[in-house]
């Protein structure tokens, strides 16, 4: 039993993880044509809760066709759960000496964990962040017309030029911001 718990808790190395998540393209596929991706769900959700007499065109569908998405992403959140909470690994968690090294070149304090307090910790800038934040990648979401997980990972696989040009925006804007946003915000708040 033992063993098993410490399996269980224990990170799954990528050539496991990684082929798990490219057989769902297949799955997917043959189990209906559909899309491995969750930011339809939002707007699901949306066109769910939107009451008639308000009328949004983009919300004007039949959002019933598309229950297996919902629980595609209830099951994302159940499994999040699962792996964050239930089989939560007791061990802490250790950065490379090359991240610790950045956030020291940044004048960042780790303090009792991974994420930096002036981002993560509950106040008016960390609030203003992620807000603006989620307003960034929900623009970006739609404009792509999907997620990186629905790019990456269906439209990818199945040839689609739109998500070739997507997941290459998705990653240039995540490496901007990682050396050249990132390393300002902490400088300007901190």
């Amino acid at each position: 039993m033992d063993t098993l718990l410490a399996w269980l808790h224990a990170p799954w190395p990528w050539y496991v993880s990684g082929p798990l998540i490219g057989l769902m393209v297949p799955l997917m596929l043959w189990i209906g044509n559909r899309s491995f991706g969750i930011s339809s769900n939002l707007r699901h959700m949306c066109a769910m809760a939107q009451p008639k007499s308000i009328g949004v065109d983009f919300f004007q569908y039949d959002w019933r066709e598309h229950n297996w998405s919902l629980v595609f992403a209830i099951g994302a959140v159940l499994g999040g759960f699962f792996a964050g909470i239930v089989f939560a690994n007791p061990e802490p968690i250790n950065l490379s000496v090359a991240a610790l090294t950045m956030f020291s070149h940044w004048d960042v304090p780790i303090a009792g964990g991974f994420l930096p307090p002036v981002l993560f910790d509950l106040n008016w800038l960390s609030v203003i962040v992620m807000f603006v934040g989620g307003i960034l990648v929900g623009f970006g979401t739609r404009y792509a017309s999907g997620c990186t997980s629905g790019h990456a990972i269906t439209g990818l696989s199945t040839l689609q030029l739109q998500s070739l040009l997507a997941v290459l925006g998705i990653f240039a804007g995540g490496l901007t911001a990682a050396h050249l946003v990132t390393p300002h915000l902490f400088s300007i708040f901190w």
